[in-house]
């Protein structure tokens, strides 16, 4: 079994990597890159400015691979630094020195429009695109990270230690971040801070952020909280103590230098409410709970009373349910508990404090997959019925509740656990539709507001995300069907 795992891990590793492969691909090849700007203000706001147009349009093309860009300044440091004697950047003497020295490099050499100052670029090859993507894709933090040439004596060290702040945890120094390893209230209260993935910079939304800070991080309004030193000392701060990072004396805020008494005084904010990616995930796995809660007792009983008219109520409520739209499905839910329950029709009405906020969305994400679980789990049912170990049961003088609950329902257990995949695939589909309609701040909403914004660096790693997701649930259901019935070997050969 461990062979077994060891292989799909990797079988799932390579997929997971040809989809997003050919997403960026796609995305990237075939459609025209000057839609990025299509919803950018700024493109607007900067037409009277050539010269800055150019160095925005530029820049932004850079952040997202789709070129290397030097601006004047760059441009002669880099040639200098390759032997060329320029002293400046818009004369004709320097333009042909330029021109030679961007031949050899692969670069085009432009002009500013109002400056006249030159400029060069290089369009990125596909491949190394995507050898950049991938490159930087993880990134891992250690104590020589920080290369300060104003704090040469640095020193460098993992070590845990109570900090006065956070308690123990194991602690960096030259390290990007001072809490490597740290423990919490928080779910899953173990957390660390030495491996980030990096799936690149937003553009134009959420502009000049890094999409896993977009994805992960915390959102809603600043809180504050108080924290009490070991001397006794108390402060308030909306500082999220966890995330402090290094910065050079130059860069720092005094208050927070003398707060922290170190160089780590650079932290990120705390908020009220959960991540993108928190709160797709709080709304899945509720809804994941309804479905089955409602799906399986339903489709029990309704194998049990076949043709009755349990059978037949059910199947006829499970039958509109599959005629109805998915889209007229949410807005008719999300009327009804409106109206009989006064639950909020969008999610930022009461904000993500609020259980009735949670509830809408929960709800109709978890009903829409009940219809297509019903149908298949009441066939399944069915089947059992008829089998030779039931009809072995009632010969021995069970009775039907007895068959049910100490034979049929724990064969059907292995189903059950096997369908948990295709549903929580399923659940990615949904909550695209219901946190949109919701105005929902999760994942699923997110993709089709980055699709209409042309924000490609964020559809690619929503791609990722939800792949990642889709393929190690099929495994994790696979491992699950063994732990229920450990008849089932998973290796091809039926060993371990």
């Amino acid at each position: 079994m461990k062979k077994y795992i060891f292989f799909r891990v990797i079988r799932s590793l390579v997929s997971i990597f040809l989809v997003t492969t050919l997403t960026y691909v796609v995305i990237f090849q075939m459609i025209p890159r000057d839609k990025i700007f299509k919803q950018d203000v700024m493109i607007t706001k900067l037409k009277a400015e050539p010269d800055r147009l150019a160095d925005y349009e530029n820049n932004a093309y850079a952040k997202m691979n789709y070129l290397e860009y030097l601006d004047t300044k760059h441009l002669v440091s880099r040639a200098q630094k390759d032997g060329v004697k320029v002293d400046s950047a818009n004369s004709k003497s320097d333009k042909q020195k330029l021109q030679q020295w961007a031949k050899k490099a692969g670069f085009k050499i432009k002009t500013y429009k109002q400056s006249k100052n030159f400029y060069a670029t290089r369009d990125l090859p596909l491949l190394e695109r995507l050898g950049r993507f991938y490159g930087h894709m993880f990134e891992f933090d250690h104590p020589w990270n920080v290369q300060d040439k104003n704090n040469p004596n640095m020193k460098r060290y993992l070590k845990i230690e109570k900090d006065p702040m956070v308690g123990w945890a194991l602690v960096g120094s030259g390290t990007k971040y001072k809490y490597q390893i740290y423990f919490n209230d928080s779910f899953p209260y173990i957390h660390q801070n030495f491996f980030h993935l990096n799936l690149g910079v937003s553009y134009p939304t959420f502009s000049g952020r890094k999409v896993t800070e977009v994805i992960g991080q915390r959102q809603g309004q600043t809180q504050s909280e108080q924290l009490k030193l070991d001397d006794g000392t108390t402060f308030n701060t909306a500082d999220d103590i966890y995330s402090r990072q290094y910065q050079p004396k130059d860069k720092q805020d005094g208050v927070a230098a003398d707060r922290y008494g170190d160089n780590y005084t650079y932290t990120d904010k705390s908020y009220s409410d959960p991540s993108m990616i928190g709160t797709s995930f709080k709304a899945g796995i509720f809804a994941l709970i309804i479905q089955y809660v409602v799906a399986i007792p339903m489709a029990i009983w309704m194998a049990r009373y076949k043709g009755k008219w349990i059978d037949k109520l059910g199947t006829g409520i499970v039958t509109v349910l599959i005629a109805i739209p998915g889209l007229a499905f949410i807005y008719a839910v999300r009327f009804v508990v409106n109206s009989l329950f006064g639950i909020p029709e969008t999610f930022p009405t009461l904000g993500a404090s609020a259980l009735g906020s949670w509830i809408g969305p929960i709800v109709v994400l978890g009903l829409m997959s009940v219809p297509s679980l019903v149908v298949w789990f009441r066939r399944y049912m069915i089947d059992q019925q008829s089998s030779d170990y039931v009809k072995f049961a009632k010969a021995k003088g069970l009775n039907d509740s007895e068959i049910y609950k100490k034979h049929i329902f724990k064969n059907a257990s292995i189903p059950i656990v096997q369908g948990i995949p295709g549903q929580i695939i399923g659940l990615i589909g949904g909550a695209t539709m219901t946190e949109t309609i919701f105005a929902m701040p999760g994942m699923g909403k997110m993709l089709p507001d980055a699709i209409t914004a042309n924000n490609n660096t964020i559809v690619i790693a929503l791609v990722f995300v939800f792949t990642t997701i889709s393929i190690f649930s099929i495994l994790f259901g696979d491992i699950l069907m063994t732990i229920v019935d450990p008849r089932i070997k998973l290796s091809s050969s039926g060993g371990k």
